[in-house]
């Protein structure tokens, strides 16, 4: 409560001395936001409880962060295929600075696909998980109903990118009055989970949960260190980085790496580790190897980030260092998917019958190609090809939408039937038409973009008899333009997947007659589809 009177008060203060328009608008937006969380607090802590009885988990809050995942994923998806055909075709641009690919990008595409979809789907997905893992029908009190409204950072974020709010920081433009606000989110976020924790009736702790909890913390250091700024004012949005120059670049990408590693595979590994054993009714493949996977991922991915700077400014041992902990990264990565995948023993026929075991086990298997080249790309011999190329582009998108989206995708078709209690997903043929639609959007845009990254590299070491260059610049453009065509185009299947998506989960969250009944799999952990013991 106190919280949210102290954001109001400083909005208006913004809104009224911030010599900054576009602040002084932030400062609108912050204050009607704390109003609204303020209300929300007033609302669940002294109105009527949720849960009806001792054995209702309290989903409210997940079923608001299922929706809003949807809607921030089609967002980045939209924005990403529209940014990918100016690339093709650059007049798309209109010639407007508000929809030019410089703004597009950082404003609205990773934003919307990485900040917002990703925290409202990992978060969560471990609020429901770990409620459930735990036996804790209410996970942490009263503070999962208001966290999610008061983490308005991203539209914030996202409206001054427009305005030209930004530290010019990749994965960390927001300036220092939203990283301030995404901080006291994610601070609420872990006093969650570790409320959960503490108050769980489980003795045992899943493994799902540890690495939820990697997620959080991790997640949260980064943060905190990498965005250490002087703002210039109280009302005045421009800050300066503590840092400078290479330690600078050292840090911006000991975050940038670790963002990844923890922010898009710790916290979809604990939805991987939960819901593909939920899904397909079989214990996890080996528990030991799971807490293997765990702790040497935990120590290892944390050491790899130079592997972004090699040939730079950079000393060679920081570089080495990076090379040689991300080639050991190859173990506990693919550990864990042969942990995922083997978890299907016994049950591979669900690959037939089931197309949402499918998006999960199709997801483990990406995450294996990503973990596979990211080592290979940080070598310095590859490196060399591969740096500054689209090549980087499509293994960044290969984990991003073959992994992050697809077990998302995977999870949400699991999830809505069992938190608005419907008796199925309400068409299994949308989401066959889903898969293989999406499926084919990622394969076309990945290879196209190998395919570019690599004649770009080739391109640009290309030297004549004489020694000079072999292509200009604008001829490495050129030779670009027919991959580019192709990625956007996978792009566009992809977001037409996600929009059947939508319409499917919309038609199932209304309640509407399941057009295919019997085929809908028996799932124990679905209401309505428990499977009738024999008389």
């Amino acid at each position: 409560m106190m919280a949210g009177v102290i954001a109001a008060a400083y909005g208006l203060f913004l809104a009224l001395y911030s010599p900054d328009q576009a602040m002084a608008f932030h400062g609108l937006l912050l204050a009607g936001s704390a109003g609204v969380a303020i209300v929300v607090i007033l609302k669940t802590g002294f109105g009527q409880s949720e849960r009806k009885s001792t054995t209702d988990y309290v989903d409210g809050p997940v079923k608001v962060a299922t929706i809003a995942a949807l809607i921030w994923g089609i967002a980045g998806f939209l924005v990403g295929d529209i940014i990918a055909w100016q690339l093709a075709f650059p007049a798309l641009n209109l010639d407007l600075p508000w929809t030019s690919f410089g703004r597009l990008r950082p404003c609205i595409h990773r934003p919307s696909s990485l900040r917002s979809a990703v925290t409202c789907c990992s978060p969560r997905r471990c609020m429901l998980s770990s409620a459930r893992a735990m036996h804790l029908w209410r996970a942490a009190g009263r503070r999962g109903s208001w966290c999610g409204v008061i983490s308005f950072s991203s539209p914030l974020a996202g409206t001054g990118y427009l305005f030209g709010i930004t530290q010019s920081k990749e994965y960390a433009e927001p300036e220092w009055y939203v990283d301030l606000w995404l901080t006291i989110v994610w601070v609420v976020y872990l006093l969650v989970f570790l409320g959960t924790l503490a108050k769980r009736r489980e003795p045992h702790i899943y493994v799902a949960n540890w690495f939820f909890l990697a997620f959080i913390v991790t997640v949260a250091m980064l943060h905190v260190v990498n965005n250490a700024a002087i703002p210039v004012g109280l009302a005045n949005p421009k800050s300066y980085i503590v840092y400078a120059g290479v330690q600078d670049a050292m840090t911006q990408w000991w975050y940038g790496h670790n963002a990844v590693g923890f922010f898009l595979t710790a916290g979809f590994l604990g939805i991987m580790y939960y819901f593909i054993p939920k899904r397909v009714e079989r214990p996890v493949y080996s528990y030991r190897l799971s807490i293997v996977h765990f702790w040497s991922l935990i120590f290892l991915y944390i050491w790899a980030g130079p592997h972004h700077l090699h040939y730079t400014a950079l000393p060679d041992w920081a570089q080495t260092l990076g090379v040689t902990f991300s080639i050991m990264l190859w173990m506990p990565s693919w550990g864990g998917m042969i942990n995922g995948l083997m978890t299907l023993s016994g049950a591979w026929d669900k690959l037939r019958t089931d197309p949402v075991v499918r998006f999960l086990v199709v997801s483990v298997a990406f995450y294996g190609m990503s973990t596979f080249e990211g080592p290979l790309m940080a070598i310095k011999a590859v490196n060399s090809l591969s740096h500054y190329t689209d090549w980087t582009i499509g293994h960044v998108h290969s984990g991003a939408l073959g992994w992050v989206a697809m077990v998302s995708f995977g999870a949400i078709y699991c999830l809505v039937p069992w938190l608005w209690k419907r008796e199925g997903l309400y068409s299994m043929r949308l989401v066959e038409w889903h898969f293989w639609i999406s499926t084919i959007g990622i394969l076309l845009y990945i290879t196209a973009m190998w395919v570019s990254g690599i004649t770009q590299g080739l391109m640009w070491r290309a030297y004549d008899n004489l020694g000079f260059l072999q292509y200009s610049f604008i001829e490495t453009v050129e030779a670009m333009k027919p991959y580019y065509v192709i990625r956007a185009f996978g792009g566009f299947l992809f977001l037409l997947g996600s929009l059947i998506m939508a319409y499917n989960i919309w038609r199932t969250i209304r309640g509407d007659t399941i057009t295919d009944l019997a085929d809908q799999p028996r799932i124990a952990a679905a209401p309505g589809l428990r499977a009738v013991p024999a008389e």
